[in-house]
């Protein structure tokens, strides 16, 4: 039998409980040993739950008791998970999570810790939720010399902008419809700005590519200045807006990493994800392209990912999984600058012979009383910038300007 604890009794650590308890006989089929959750913890009491008696409010009863061997970890967040994570290691019992930022934050360090104790640190539900990825890139994908990875990462801003693109709602109605829904938290920020889709696109790249990439060394941009406009220009050229992570391979064997929106083409298969979900693209030189689909969070979505890995764990109790990356490597990301793009400029003040001046290459110009955009010929973004700064030096305003994905 093989005993395990809950750090954390929110949606993902009930759903987890609740995953253990239904699916039991499937579980234990798969990790060929019986599976029992002995303690939730909390500071919390759940009387009405059918799980109160297994609550408690010490980690260290959890810490010091031999029968543990597995810590699921769903507290979110750095303070208290990585406290209690880090000890958990350093007590030789295996820990599975479904927190994304500490694993972007600190998952080489703990790694090294579950290494140096002979067990494992699991994280498949930290990214695209239920969605099969982090296995997959580590095991099935392990042959390829990966090139690029791209994702719809965040279902709350696909969802937003989904609703923009589809039925012509404002970013904030969108927003509040999100927030209202469940989808959104009351500060939507780490979704809205970015920081979420980054963390997950760092832990991919992390394992892609061998190295710890730190989110603060990611060029991270929002959907906030997403408009109506952006939207119905994008739609007439045959594209549609996701925010998309994206790391990609350079020639020198660096990386450029983003989160940024992007301009989809219609015919990507990225272009089809749509509300909540997420979808991945991996592109290694042996498999060429593959897609990851599927509910991108959600509490069944993500317990699911997270009993998984406890299976595994359970199957690996006398053997590491090797998950593996380095400390961080200073000179490993590229400027992202540097990177290739087309670009979708809209500029308010300017009219179309003007833009041509500057960008006598311009595809698609649209000039309207409000805006003028047009696509760009590829290039990097600060050759972009330094033309649109003369337009706007003789009085244009730049309203956007969105990377397309080609």
């Amino acid at each position: 039998m093989v005993k395990l604890a809950i750090l954390g009794f929110g949606t993902v650590g009930t759903g987890v409980a609740e995953v253990l308890s239904q699916n039991a006989q499937t579980i234990n089929a798969h990790a060929a040993d019986t599976i029992e959750l002995k303690y939730i913890l909390d500071i919390r009491d759940f009387p009405e739950s059918p799980f109160a008696d297994k609550v408690i409010h010490d980690f260290s009863v959890i810490e010091n008791d031999p029968e543990i061997r597995i810590v699921v970890e769903t507290i979110g967040g750095l303070r208290v998970a990585y406290d209690y994570t880090k000890r958990a290691l350093l007590a030789g019992k295996s820990v599975v999570t479904s927190n994304k930022e500490l694993v972007a934050e600190r998952g080489a360090e703990l790694i090294k810790l579950a290494r140096e104790k002979n067990v494992n640190y699991l994280f498949e539900a930290s990214v695209g939720g239920g969605i099969p990825i982090i296995r997959p890139l580590t095991q099935c994908l392990s042959a390829n010399d990966i090139h690029e990875i791209t994702g719809v990462l965040n279902g709350t801003t696909n969802y937003i902008l989904t609703r923009m693109q589809k039925d012509g709602v404002a970013l904030e109605t969108a927003l509040k419809e999100a927030q209202e829904n469940g989808y959104a938290e009351a500060n939507p920020s780490a979704d809205i700005d970015g920081p979420d889709a980054c963390r997950k696109i760092c832990i991919l790249a992390d394992l892609a590519f061998g190295h710890h990439i730190a989110p603060s060394a990611v060029t991270t941009e929002g959907i906030s200045g997403i408009t109506q406009q952006d939207m119905q220009y994008a739609k007439d050229a045959g594209y549609v807006i996701k925010l998309l992570g994206r790391v990609v391979r350079r020639d020198d064997g660096r990386i450029n990493i983003l989160v940024a929106p992007h301009l989809v083409p219609m015919e990507r298969p990225l272009a089809g994800v749509s509300g909540v979900f997420n979808g991945i693209v991996v592109i290694g030189n042996a498999i060429d392209e593959v897609m990851f689909y599927g509910r991108g969070a959600g509490k069944l979505p993500t317990a699911s990912a997270v009993a998984a890995d406890v299976i595994d764990a359970a199957k690996h109790l006398v053997s590491r999984k090797f998950i593996d990356w380095s400390d961080d490597a200073p000179d490993f990301v590229a400027d992202t600058n540097e990177m290739i793009y087309r670009y979708c400029v809209r500029l308010g003040n300017c009219t179309a012979a003007q833009v041509l001046a500057v960008f006598p290459h311009a595809q698609s110009v649209t000039e309207t009383p409000e805006y003028t955009a047009f696509i760009t010929d590829p290039a990097s973004a600060r050759d972009v910038e330094r033309k649109i700064d003369r337009l706007c030096a003789d009085g244009a305003v730049q309203q956007s300007r969105i990377r397309i994905l080609d």
